[in-house]
């Protein structure tokens, strides 16, 4: 009843009647990605119009978890949106890696990166539903929702969008767009920008688990010849499980008899949460790796999935967009602060400059570590015993690794010095 409500609410597009009109920036996709970006610039003078297809409620509803790196908590501390969200979700203080059921098992503490704790488990659906409400009573950021792009025309001065909000078609006015729409990205492509890479011979399955163990707040990543398995500590004995398998192996488990299964995967995580029981549906969906020529075009900038795709092992996806929402926010206050135009090339090759290489590091890293730890080739399984072995006794090697998996490697935003 309260969402039929909500979306009865939203239908009327009462936010959108009251941002219609000229802005500085038109956010197309009101996802975690693209609501960081508004958040970013919430209170900086420019006003923003955030255009989302589906109502909030729906938008927030969807069933997943991420894991989110030291880095993206930092900025999202520093957007002021992270103490809405951190008490609601799992901060984990140990990463075990282990190779399919050997005994050698490589477990990071704290202590290794001198922090005090390794990364956090957050829900969809809490990560979004707090930043909507940051934005609530923003007056400078217009909620276009539910409503379509269904074209944009660039100018020297200007992109003009249409925008459909139910039968009615009406044409907005930005000085930059920022494309926050997806891995298949209509902005992208109706710019021209290609993309390179390929799809992977796996796919994902990804549901949630009930332990009979607590988790103790351990992120786990086990490499089986079919893929990597990583198992995400959530709150309440519960765990996001992500498992990777060949296209047709993957199929198979996501049909297979919910008892089989479980044996499977009690089998797979070694006994340690006891018995566990499915608490959602199996979503299977194929992976690949996807970086674009460029990120940014005439008043157009492309962030998360728009301009990047990568593996989840590791669970670096969702975190190199907020790097990237956290870039583009930081390069567009300073050019507003200096007189800049937001929109020009020259501005927004600064942000393309910053995270096309830092975005590629974790592409190279992630394809790595899924094609060392995939497969059951005897070089290949020396090969990452011998990894393993390094990362448990190279400190230097181990500290790297730490540093990259945990978002610290590279240039951090700083958001709140533009303020």
């Amino acid at each position: 009843m309260v969402v039929n409500e909500l979306l009865a609410a939203e239908s009327i597009i009462a936010e959108s009647v009251k941002g219609e009109g000229d802005y500085d920036i038109a956010i197309v996709g009101g996802g975690i990605v693209g609501a960081t970006v508004a958040c970013s610039l919430r209170n900086s003078g420019l006003r923003i119009a955030l255009i989302e297809p589906q109502p909030k409620a729906i938008a927030a509803s969807r069933r997943q978890a991420y894991a989110l790196t030291l880095q993206t908590g930092r900025i999202l501390d520093d957007i002021g949106v992270w103490g809405d969200i951190l008490p609601k979700i799992t901060t984990f203080y140990q990463i075990s890696l282990s190779d399919s059921d050997h005994p050698n098992v490589i477990n990071f503490e704290p202590r290794d990166l001198g922090t005090e704790a390794l990364g956090y488990v957050g829900e969809h659906s809490i990560i979004l539903t707090a930043m909507q409400r940051f934005l609530e009573d923003c007056a400078e950021v217009h909620w276009w929702c539910p409503a379509t792009v269904k074209q944009v025309n660039y100018y020297s001065d200007r992109a003009e969008i249409e925008v459909e909000t139910g039968e009615v078609i009406k044409t907005i006015k930005s000085r930059l767009v920022i494309a926050a729409d997806g891995a298949k990205s209509p902005l992208r492509e109706a710019s021209g920008i290609k993309t390179k890479g390929w799809k992977y011979w796996q796919s994902c399955i990804a549901f949630t688990i009930q332990t009979e163990k607590h988790h103790n707040n351990v992120a786990f990543e086990k490499f089986w010849s079919s893929g990597p398995m990583g198992v995400l500590p959530l709150p309440g004995n519960r765990c996001q499980v992500v498992l990777t398998a060949p296209h047709s192996q993957a199929n198979e488990w996501q049909k297979m008899d919910k008892g089989e299964f479980l044996e499977l995967l009690e089998y797979r995580t070694g006994g340690v949460l006891g018995r566990l029981e499915l608490l959602s549906d199996r979503i299977v969906f194929p992976v690949q790796l996807m970086q674009s020529d460029r990120y940014v075009n005439h008043r157009l900038a492309l962030v998360g999935d728009a301009a990047h795709c990568c593996h989840p092992v590791g669970g670096q996806g969702l975190n190199m967009g907020i790097r990237d929402a956290g870039a583009i926010a930081e390069i567009v206050k300073k050019a507003y602060q200096w007189g800049e135009d937001i929109g020009d090339l020259k501005t927004l090759n600064r942000y393309q400059k910053w995270r096309r290489g830092e975005n590629l590091l974790i592409l190279g890293f992630t394809d790595f570590m899924d094609r060392v730890f995939s497969g059951n080739w005897r070089p290949k399984v020396i090969l990452r015993r011998w990894g393993l072995w390094g990362l448990k006794k190279i400190r230097p090697l181990r500290y790297l690794s730490l540093r990259i998996m945990t978002g610290l490697f590279g240039r951090a935003p700083k958001i709140t010095e533009c303020k």
